[in-house]
Parts: C-alpha cells; sequence; structure tokens
C-alpha cells in the first residue's frame, strides 16, 4: 500500500508521527541522531531528516482523520492527486536509517570533483561525487538521490 504526505507545521513532525499512531493511523517520520552541544553540555537528538513532512498511510476512511491531529496543515498535492510514495521506497528509506554497517571510506588516490560508484553499505550502489574531503571527514553528493552525505574518518 502506497504512502501518502502530510506537511506540518515547523517542529512538530515527531508530535504528529506520535499522535497519528496512537489514532491507530500508520505514520513515519524518518530521524538521524545528531549531537547537539549547548555551552554546558552536548547532546544526542533525534532530528527528521525532512523537515515539516511525515509519511501516512491512512485506508480511505482515514483520510479526513489525519486533520484531527494538531499541527497538520495539508496534505502534499502532486498534478492535482495526493502524493504518493511507494512502500518500497519507504522501507529503503528505514534500511538506510538503520543500516549499522561501519563506513569505512577509502580516501588515497580520491579527490574533490571526483565521481565514484558506492560498493558497500546502505548506499551501496549509488553514485556520488566528492564534494570536499578535510582532515576527519568526507563530503559526497549522492547524484541520483540529490542528497549531500557527509562521513567521518575514524
Amino acid at each position: 500500500m502506497d504512502w501518502k504526505v502530510v506537511y506540518v507545521k515547523p517542529r512538530t513532525e515527531k508530535k504528529v508521527e506520535s499522535a497519528l499512531l496512537k489514532m491507530g493511523i500508520k505514520a513515519y517520520c524518518p530521524v538521524v541522531t545528531e549531537i547537539h552541544q549547548w555551552s554546558d553540555r552536548k547532546k544526542k537528538v533525534q532530528v527528521p531528516i525532512l523537515k515539516s513532512y511525515v509519511f501516512v498511510q491512512p485506508i480511505d476512511q482515514e483520510l479526513d482523520m489525519v486533520f484531527q491531529v494538531p499541527h497538520v496543515v495539508r496534505y502534499l498535492f502532486w498534478l492535482g492527486k495526493h502524493a504518493v510514495v511507494r512502500d518500497n521506497e519507504i522501507k529503503t528509506m528505514q534500511n538506510w536509517l538503520t543500516a549499522s554497517t561501519n563506513i569505512q571510506p577509502v580516501v588515497e588516490g580520491i579527490k574533490p570533483g571526483d565521481r565514484i560508484d558506492i560498493k558497500t553499505g546502505p548506499f551501496k550502489g549509488e553514485k556520488g561525487l566528492v564534494k570536499e574531503i578535510g582532515k576527519n571527514r568526507i563530503q559526497l553528493l549522492l547524484l541520483d538521490l540529490d542528497m549531500k552525505i557527509t562521513l567521518d574518518r575514524n
């Protein structure tokens, strides 16, 4: 079954997902863990990767129930119809976010501007463009996904 996309007020993605799940409507808000630093401490924080968007999988009778949740603004539309995300695309995103593979980039001979094929890890099979190589990290642009990732060197 395909997923629909709901636009929500900024910084309410996780609250909306939780409320929809409590109502019995299947919802998914993809998050990543980031380390945020304040003046007195560092803390791991789960941050949505798609700001102001939550994926929902309501049955036809539940389409309007989504609006009972505070902070839901509207459905996302494409060409006059509800925007649809295929189930396999959601599963691929979940796999990327939960992949426990330890990515060890090989940087010998690679320089900014090089195009590379990713052979292992959650982005296996994707093509990337080396954007920047720093002392402790590498930035890649994933061309097909229109996404930038940063790999830390350990």
